[in-house]
């Protein structure tokens, strides 16, 4: 188990154990750390707009879990450092470049740049596993649970950079196994040796997961913008990027209008916060940003092709990556508080419906009808919301009585 932090201690003191507050804020490096590495994540939408396939969809799955996985380690390491350690901020800065090279590899990950993407994500692992060596000597982490862990992401890396060798399939295989692999270190190799792995700073760890997702839905406003480059804007134009940004402001909301704050208080009275956090945010969240990945590049599609319908796999990226998200948070609110959304996945099934009835239908038809889809689930979310806090009072009148 790793060692009880002393709140009295001072980080000044070499060797002493940083004091972990739920109160932590996001500091200025962690967010520049995160622009870069959204930069990365970004990227695949590049590579999967060149490839609009299942096999495509499937190699930039892949990468965006290899990103993924690398982005929210540093986030758990973070917990257990100071950010405004000189030694600290220099590795972290280190390690945002690297995974800039990383991303500028991506959308040739699997040609040409197969090489560069593998060295460089792996020297951003092994930094990582370096920054937890440090926190456990300073008594901020548990050297044992490293250890477990530390073992799986050695396979994997070794696998990735034996995949870099390696051409097509293979490549792909290898790539594949290596995250497998590394996904499950924490997963269930080292499950219990997990649990004390350290302590959560509550706050600082939800803003951090909070706030990638809407960098990542910024990014979606981006490719829309993109998408309307070279376009007059004219009634046809601004009405698909109406449509689009509605749907991206739709999206915030279904997350944040109340449901991240009450995930976060369930993982402050958690018995378990380390194994509810590694969950519900480290796995689960992946397909938030998955979502969010996906619906970009169908975004930009349907605001760049004008009028005429959508063709399948644009269409599909569309409404696929808004249903992946809305059945992400599904999953997210299952393992965070135990409630099943049956709206939530009444909406995402609904998405896959547009997706089936709007082959010949003028691109704006599709964004028209996802716009009020999630217009609908955000009325009936508030109506329910607004019910449940009316009924509150008599519930108690009625105990009293």
């Amino acid at each position: 188990m790793s060692q009880p932090l002393d709140p009295e201690a001072s980080s000044d003191v070499p060797g002493a154990p940083v004091p972990l507050s739920s109160e932590r804020r996001s500091s200025p490096v962690e967010l520049f750390w995160d622009l870069v590495f959204v930069f990365a994540v970004t990227q695949v939408t590049t590579l999967l707009r060149h490839d609009l396939s299942w096999a495509g969809f499937g190699r930039a799955m892949l990468i965006l879990a290899l990103v993924w996985w690398a982005w929210s380690g540093y986030v758990w390491v973070m917990n257990a450092q100071d950010p405004e350690s000189p030694p600290v901020r220099g590795a972290l800065l280190i390690a945002a470049g690297l995974i800039f090279l990383s991303g500028l590899a991506v959308p040739e990950a699997f040609h040409g740049e197969g090489m560069l993407f593998a060295v460089t994500y792996i020297c951003v692992r092994l930094a990582h596993l370096g920054l937890y060596a440090d926190a456990s000597r300073r008594g901020n982490a548990s050297w044992s649970a490293i250890a477990g862990f530390g073992v799986t992401v050695l396979i994997g890396m070794g696998l990735l950079l034996a995949g870099s060798f390696a051409d097509g399939g293979l490549r792909v295989g290898l790539w594949a196994l290596a995250a497998a692999i590394d996904y499950a270190g924490p997963a269930w190799l080292t499950r219990e040796r997990l649990r004390g792995l350290q302590e959560v700073a509550v706050e600082h760890f939800a803003e951090r997961y909070g706030l990638f997702v809407i960098i990542c839905l910024g990014e979606s406003v981006v490719a829309i913008g993109v998408g309307a480059q070279g376009h007059r804007l004219d009634a046809e134009t601004v009405a698909a990027v109406s449509l689009t940004l509605a749907i991206t402001a739709e999206l915030w909301w279904t997350y944040f209008s109340r449901f991240a704050s009450i995930a976060q208080e369930s993982l402050s009275s958690s018995r378990d916060p380390v194994l509810a956090a590694a969950d519900g945010y480290s796995y689960l969240h992946l397909l938030l940003v998955a979502g969010v990945i996906v619906f970009a590049v169908g975004a930009r599609e349907e605001v760049a092709q004008g009028s005429a319908p959508l063709a399948d796999p644009a269409r599909l990226a569309l409404c696929g990556g808004v249903a992946l998200y809305l059945l992400g948070g599904v999953a997210f609110k299952l393992r965070m508080v135990g409630n099943v959304a049956e709206v939530k996945i009444a909406t995402a099934c609904a998405c896959l419906v547009v997706f089936a009835l709007t082959s010949s239908a003028e691109t704006w038809v599709p964004a028209a009808l996802l716009a009020a889809l999630l217009a609908a689930l955000l009325t009936w979310e508030y109506l329910g919301e607004a019910a449940g806090k009316a009924d509150a009072p008599v519930a108690v009148d009625l105990a009293q009585s």
